[in-house]
């Protein structure tokens, strides 16, 4: 059933596991995931970003993510995403597209003014009974920063102003970085996980980790055990996807009939799901 995210995260919270929130891009990944889901019966998040919604039309993907949540879900809660969206309008859409949640991401901008944005994408989410996600420090991209050159000290969030950021701006879960990379950037050889129990201490909300897809059980329970609450997984899902397309067609490929190829991606892509779902302890939690 399409969920409450607020309610997801704060049972996981409470129950100290973790919820993964996955993203997709076509209908056989939505079906995959949800699949894992009602296999496992594990809440969790499903995520379109600004580019799914490009790729495949925004209202098309949208529409079929909630169609999929109602018809396969078989009521473990499941909510919808707006992952990393980068300005007003795009929340605006989301919120019009029945989306449950969205995600600002005003990380880039200065502290005050990912606060200025944040607070007035809370307020109008609020008003329309979504939850909120931003993001205080930078989880960097592959291309965005020299890997030669970073200053992870500089990228990490600091305690003290997520206190400011989530007091003043009342969104309901934060995205922190502490050394933590989206895609194949290298990240660092540990993690500060210092900074995240202080995050923790200071920050009563729930906690989000974006680029995880990689990160072994021991990282996982780490950060779980540090306040973390949920965990991003997109790179693993493409990688689900591509490893079975390229097992299935090749240069020899006699394959017609693009289901013939679809049906063992979506499995493959149910199983690394219900990989990350035993990880994170979310299973038999719906």
């Amino acid at each position: 059933m399409l969920a409450d995210t607020k309610e997801i995260l704060r049972s996981a919270q409470r129950g100290k596991y973790a919820v993964g929130a996955f993203n997709a891009s076509n209908m056989e990944t939505l079906q995959g995931i949800v699949m894992a889901a009602v296999q496992r019966k594990s809440p969790m998040i499903i995520q379109l970003t600004e580019s799914a919604m490009k790729y495949a039309g925004a209202r098309e993907i949208a529409e079929i993510a909630k169609i999929v949540i109602k018809d396969r879900s078989e009521n473990v809660p499941i909510g919808l995403n707006l992952d990393h969206g980068k300005t007003f309008e795009i929340i605006r859409k989301a919120v019009d597209l029945g989306f449950t949640e969205v995600m600002i991401d005003g990380s880039r901008l200065s502290f005050e003014d990912n606060k200025n944005l944040t607070k007035r994408v809370v307020n109008f989410a609020h008003s329309k009974g979504l939850s909120v996600q931003a993001e205080l420090g930078i989880v960097p991209y592959l291309g965005e920063i020299d890997i030669s050159e970073v200053n992870w000290e500089s990228l990490m969030t600091d305690p003290d102003r997520a206190k400011d950021f989530v007091e003043s701006t009342k969104v309901d879960f934060l995205a922190v970085a502490i050394g933590n990379a989206h895609g194949f950037f290298r990240e660092p050889e540990r993690c500060d996980w210092e900074r995240l129990k202080r995050i923790r201490k200071k920050v009563t909300i729930p906690l989000v980790l974006h680029g995880a897809s990689d990160w072994s059980k021991d990282k996982i329970d780490m950060a779980i055990n540090g306040g973390v609450s949920c965990f991003n997984v997109d790179t693993d899902i493409r990688l689900a996807f591509m490893h079975q397309l390229c097992k299935l067609v090749d240069d020899k490929c006699t394959i017609t009939d693009p289901r013939k190829v679809m049906e063992p991606i979506r499995e493959a892509i149910k199983n690394k799901v219900i990989e990350k779902i035993n990880i994170f302890g979310s299973a038999m939690k719906a």
